[in-house]
Order: structure tokens, then C-alpha cells, then sequence
């Protein structure tokens, strides 16, 4: 094979580039060290157009991604990931019962990861094992990831934390409430989501209303019940011990909660369940109740999944924008701002649900 002589630069463009410096290309593809040949430029500038460093002039930068237009020359991820000590991978850490949510912060963060040289991996895990932390952090090392996005409730767990921190792996936290610098939070405000749901259902006339919570040990969980439940009391309003029950953010906890809430007399008028699997579990223990959602019970859930449209009456819901926080995340990670300000400009790590009206609410009969 004749080797290619590297061209001389001169003003910027390189002689001769046409015909001395085509690639002699058989059995394999154009390398990095050939474009850099073609273009009359070092490999490290190469590099740096690769990885859209500021530090290229932009004639320089122009002629190069020219040569690698013309070769369809494609970086190679892995050694790039080699070269940075780092893979172009972000983590997603999750350990939590409804799929729903993670269906749509997966495909959220695959948005915003979109365009982009970075992939999404997932790792599932168990906050309750021993080997909770050390899992997490034999997936960090193993991938080389570049990022984790940390879901709740593991994203409230500090020694998880320190641990990413150890690790050198950048993170950003979902969460209810300011735990880390804004650069690295994305916030739901749930109070004032709640509250919106307990104004609607005074409004329309509701005072026995049963309240079905998420699981113990959820900052979620006790974001929406104190929350709701301050805002009934500043209404005039107070919700009985009786008339709140546990669930775990499943369909069967929801069915279960709703069993024992309208087994009491005088059953409540209004359940808000509090997230849309459960507030589907109120429908069907209302159903085998022989009751008409909305007529004999209003039913409000939270999130706005997809299955709050497909009830039947549609679900009267908090809308949870899921799948725009995860990609509100892989954003902050692969273009972090010191201030807390994702790639597509929102100033703000706050994200404020609010109540969509739809069909399962309306006054409570006489």
C-alpha cells in the first residue's frame, strides 16, 4: 500500500488536497489519522471538532467536518470514551413500583439525549438490599458512565450520593424538595399541585373525602398528604384518620385502599388516590360496589399517565410532566450549566404540576 504523505497547510487550506491526499482506503474505513491527512490538520484538532471544543477556528472547523462529510467518517464512541476515560453512556437509577413512570422518564431522557453522541443504559436496583450502594457503584465504574440520573426515592439517599461524588460520576437528582445545588436538582412541586386538587373538590361541594397516600418512606408520599391535607384544613376542612389509607403506587394497593375507604358509613364522596395506578384501582372496587364514578364517587389520581385518558370516565388528574423532567435531566448532564439551567434555556430546576379536569369528578348527590 503507498503510504500518504501528509500535505503541507498553507493559509488555512491544504495543496494539492484532491489529488495527493485521497486515502488509499482497502479493507477498512477511513480513520481519524486520514481525515486529519486530508485536511492538513493534527489529529488533536481533529479530536476537537469531534467534541465541538470552542478551541477550533471556525474555517478550521468547516473544512474539517467538510472531509469527514465527504468520507462519511462516523467517531468511533468506545474510543472516544477511551480517549476521555469516560464511555458516552447516561445512567438512569431507579428503584421504583410504577412502570408507568419510568416508561416515560426513559423516554423522556432518550429526548433529550437525542441528537447527541450519548445512549441511555438503566439499572434497576433494590433500596432495602445490602448491597444496594455498592451495586450502583459497580454499575458506574463498569459502564465509565458519564452521568447518572438518580430517581426518587433513591435520589433522597445521601450515602448514595457521596458515593457518585467518589466516583467522579456527575449526577442529577429528582426529587420534592432543594437537596443538592440547583445544577444538579430537578423539583416537582407537589404542594402546590395538591392544593389545586383540594380548592376543586371543595368547589364542587365534596366534605367526605377519603385520601389514598403513596407508600411510607416516599418524600412524594409525604409531600401530597401533608400538602393535601393542610390545604383541606386552611378550607375548613379536616380529613378523618379513618378516611386516609396507605398504598404502595399500584393498581391492587389502589383497589385495596378504596375497599376500605368506602366500607365506612357514610362512605366518602371523593377519593384522590395519589397517582393515576391507584386512583384506577377506585374505579374498579367502585364498579364491584355497584357505584358510578362520578356520579356516586368522584375520583381524582396524579400524574397524567397515559392510562388517566383511557379510563372510563377519563380521570380528573395532576399532571406530572414525567417524560419532560427526564429529558429536563439528561440535558442538565450532558450540557451543564452552573446555574442550574438546563440545555433548552428554562431558568428554573422547579417543575410545577397542575390539575387537568377531565370526566370523574362532579358535585356530590343530596
Amino acid at each position: 500500500m503507498t503510504r500518504i504523505k501528509a500535505p503541507r497547510a498553507v493559509d488555512g487550506r491544504t495543496r494539492n488536497e484532491s489529488r495527493s491526499a485521497e486515502p488509499q482506503v482497502s479493507g477498512r474505513g477511513v480513520t481519524i489519522n486520514d481525515i486529519a491527512r486530508i485536511a492538513g490538520v493534527s489529529k488533536k484538532t481533529v479530536s476537537r471538532v469531534i467534541n465541538r471544543s470552542p478551541m477550533v477556528h471556525e474555517d478550521t472547523r468547516a473544512r474539517i467536518q467538510a472531509v469527514m462529510d465527504r468520507y462519511r467518517y462516523v467517531p468511533d464512541p468506545q474510543a472516544r470514551g477511551l480517549a476521555f476515560r469516560k464511555s458516552f453512556l447516561i445512567g438512569l437509577v431507579y428503584d421504583n413500583p410504577n412502570a408507568q413512570y419510568i416508561v416515560n422518564m426513559m423516554e423522556g431522557a432518550l429526548d433529550g439525549l437525542r441528537g447527541s453522541d450519548y445512549e441511555l443504559v438503566v439499572h434497576p436496583c433494590d433500596r432495602h438490599s445490602s448491597e444496594f450502594i455498592a451495586g450502583v457503584r459497580h454499575f458506574v465504574d463498569r459502564q465509565k458512565l458519564r452521568g447518572v440520573i438518580v430517581l426518587p426515592p433513591i435520589s433522597e439517599n445521601e450515602d448514595l450520593i457521596a458515593t457518585l461524588k467518589d466516583a467522579g460520576c456527575e449526577y442529577v437528582r429528582v426529587s420534592y424538595a432543594m437537596l443538592d445545588e440547583p445544577s444538579r436538582m430537578l423539583i416537582s412541586n407537589d404542594r402546590q399541585a395538591v392544593a389545586e386538587v383540594a380548592s376543586y373538590l371543595q368547589s364542587l361541594g365534596h366534605q367526605r373525602i377519603g385520601y389514598i397516600a403513596g407508600p411510607r418512606g416516599f418524600m412524594s408520599a409525604r409531600e401530597r398528604r401533608e400538602g393535601f391535607v393542610e390545604a383541606l384544613e386552611k378550607r375548613g376542612l379536616r380529613i378523618p384518620e379513618a378516611m386516609i389509607v396507605e398504598g404502595g403506587y399500584t393498581y391492587e394497593s389502589g383497589l385495596a385502599g378504596a375497599e376500605s375507604l368506602l366500607s365506612h358509613s357514610p362512605r366518602p364522596t371523593a377519593i384522590f388516590a395519589s397517582n393515576d395506578e391507584m386512583a384506577a384501582g377506585v374505579y374498579r372496587a367502585a364498579r364491584d360496589l355497584g357505584l358510578d364514578v362520578p356520579r356516586d364517587l368522584s375520583v381524582v389520581g396524579f400524574d397524567d399517565g397515559p392510562i388517566a385518558g383511557r379510563l372510563s370516565p377519563p380521570l380528573t388528574t395532576v399532571r406530572l410532566p414525567i417524560r419532560d423532567i427526564g429529558r429536563m435531566a439528561a440535558s442538565k448532564l450532558i450540557a451543564p450549566d452552573p446555574h442550574g439551567r438546563p440545555e433548552d434555556g428554562s431558568s428554573s430546576s422547579l417543575i410545577l404540576p397542575h390539575l387537568v379536569v377531565r370526566d370523574s369528578c362532579q358535585p356530590p348527590r343530596s
